[in-house]
């Protein structure tokens, strides 16, 4: 989808933008004597996006200025009379290319697929996406050739003809250690509360949605919203709560906390607009050659975008302009496990003995177990993965975990294309020297559904947002000691404390949350043929070059039959999206933006 299209003319910088995404919000301009800002997506606050565009043209106005990126779910052009900077915000929710021929730009666009040509892919992009279960990518590889991302927190700087000048990450300050002497447990809890609210606060809109499921995460989330909007005076302001319902299977045991749940929003705001959506008809893989074929690149958590497009489109009903999730909890407020890895580097084996014992105990698992994955692993990654892999011989998918090549990727394709280099480079980014803080930046990555929220934001009117995973949230959670944080052992202890007071006991005092092991089970039920015949049928070259078919296919036969683990099925659920976006690459014209409205650059 193309929001904005820069491309030079002569010489001369020629910038536009979508019509209709101009008049739903979601593209912002501005020009000042000093330049011209187009931002997709919104800097500082949803509400205020116009100020937020003249905030970000003016500070880099300076030439040489990078001060700090600011908070915000962005991608921005910012045009000036002698350069072009091209950025997004360190979350990297809205995607933005360029396109390089020699050491100059040809074209600038928030669609790779718009800038790239099916005939020219990369190849490497490939074996990176294989390497692991990043619902967002994280590198400046695109699939096709030539075409760059620009990456979350970086700067590119391009002359006002074209020449590509420097490429800088500019990252928000990063807090590590811990709180402050003397702040214990409650004061990382009031710490969180205020984060999460601001958090909150910048993102209500106009008709806000907050995706609700009785879990401790949506539930804040809705609560905060509901709350900052009863306080507000002189701005009319609507609340919609979403949810999806299941009336039989493992899920229905989730009704009676989104009742509690709905039931504590509406005390503190009467007008709520409850929207529930039945959801009994709903499995994974469902209109599979939709999700997985139509986006701009393969999307590994395409199996999943039935339920989440159901919702989206109940919303986008309602006018709603921007929709808040639960999303990043677990790995950012949660008891941080990774904190035993350091524990290990600084010989401190008693208080790990201590630690380990009592996050065994919490998560119902052996002390070997927690060793192995959050001490052991993390330090040998793909040695720990090879060892599991001979333990499990004689299957596809068992013991298959994050980064070793799996199965039915052909080894020669592998090594032609940088598949180890890739996984190498992966596991760096996901655990790192201090795995405790690596989490965090891969947390921002894996847990958002970001691609199909940017797949259906034209139609939809509105971005999702995640206030868990807002930088403020996140700094705060770096700050606080691993004992605060696991508590008595439960988890979520400092998000219980932070929401004490608006939680329902029902929800406050629940650990377990049903997953959604019923739609991925019911979806293999009904799909799982025709994933193996999207397989055996698939036309386009790279897809046998690729990939062993017959392996792949045994691996879709084995998660039928309940095989393997959470770890392994995401490698293969991200194996099929890509043989499903192959299939559909060439069926596909480049990205249509409707009409468009020229955007007057400073000369």
């Amino acid at each position: 989808m193309e929001a904005l299209r820069l491309d030079w003319n002569g010489g001369a910088a020629s910038l536009w933008t979508a019509e209709a995404m101009v008049r739903q919000g979601l593209v912002t301009t501005v020009t000042a004597p000093a330049g011209t800002a187009a931002v997709v997506g919104w800097v500082g606050s949803v509400r205020d996006r116009l100020a937020g565009a003249r905030a970000l043209l003016d500070a880099f106005d300076r030439p040489g200025a990078l001060p700090p990126v600011p908070a915000g779910d962005f991608a921005a052009v910012l045009v000036y009379r002698d350069r072009v900077l091209l950025m997004r915000d360190e979350q990297a929710r809205i995607p933005l290319f360029f396109r390089e021929s020699g050491s100059r730009v040809a074209a600038v666009s928030t669609s790779a697929r718009g800038l790239g040509d099916t005939a020219e892919l990369e190849h490497r992009y490939f074996c990176r996406y294989l390497t692991g279960n990043m619902a967002q990518p994280h590198t400046e590889l695109s699939p096709f050739a030539g075409v760059h991302r620009i990456l979350g927190g970086e700067v590119v700087e391009i002359s006002a003809t074209g020449s590509l000048r420097r490429r800088q990450l500019l990252r928000t300050a990063r807090h590590d250690g811990t709180t402050a002497a003397g702040t214990g447990f409650h004061g990382a809890g009031e710490d969180l509360r205020g984060a999460l609210e601001h958090a909150v606060a910048r993102r209500l809109g106009g008709t806000t949605a907050c995706h609700v499921s009785g879990g401790t995460d949506s539930t804040s989330v809705a609560l905060l919203a509901a709350r900052l909007l009863a306080e507000e005076e002189g701005f009319a302001a609507d609340l919609v709560l979403l949810a999806g319902r299941f009336g039989g299977g493992e899920l229905a045991g989730e009704r009676p906390y989104l009742d509690e749940a709905i039931e504590a929003v509406r005390r503190h705001a009467p007008a709520v607009c409850p929207v529930i959506v039945d959801a009994d008809d709903v499995a994974d893989f469902d209109d599979f050659r939709s999700h997985a074929g139509d986006p701009d690149e393969p999307h590994a958590h395409a199996f999943r975008a039935p339920f989440w497009s159901r919702l989206h489109a109940a919303a986008a009903e309602l006018g709603c302009d921007t929709l808040l999730t639960g999303c990043g909890a677990d790995p950012v407020v949660d008891a941080n496990p990774f904190h035993l890895h350091r524990l290990a580097r600084s010989g401190r084996l008693r208080e790990l003995r201590r630690q380990a014992r009592a996050h065994a105990a919490a998560g119902e698992r052996g002390v070997r177990e927690v060793v192995r994955r959050y001490v052991t692993q993390p330090a040998l990654p793909l040695a720990a993965e090879r060892i599991s892999r001979l333990t499990h011989h004689g299957t596809v998918l068992g013991g298959l975990g994050n980064f070793t090549r799996p199965p039915w990727l052909r080894p020669g394709f592998a090594r032609a294309h940088g598949y180890r280099e890739a996984s190498v480079a992966e596991s760096r980014f996901v655990f790192g020297r201090r795995p405790e803080q690596s989490l965090y930046d891969a947390a921002n990555y894996l847990a958002a559904p970001d691609p199909l929220s940017w797949r259906y934001a034209q139609r939809h009117g509105f971005f999702l947002s995640h206030p868990f995973l807002d930088p403020e949230v996140i700094a705060t959670m770096r700050r606080v000691s691993a004992e605060a944080a696991f508590g008595a052992g439960r988890p979520k202890t400092v998000l219980r404390e932070a929401m004490a007071d608006l939680l329902p006991s029902a929800i406050h005092d629940r650990v377990n949350k049903i997953p959604f092991n019923d739609l991925y089970a019911r979806g293999l039920r009904t799909h799982g043929d025709e994933l193996i015949d999207l397989c055996r049928s698939a036309r386009h070259p790279l897809v046998a070059e690729m990939f062993d078919v017959d392996t792949l296919c045994r691996a879709v036969k084995e998660a039928q039959l309940g095989l393997g683990d959470s770890y392994s099925w995401d490698r293969m659920n991200g194996s099929l999206a890509l043989v499903m976006w192959l299939e559909r690459l060439e069926d596909r014209s480049p990205a249509v933006p409707g009409a468009t409205v020229p955007v007057t650059v400073c000369s």
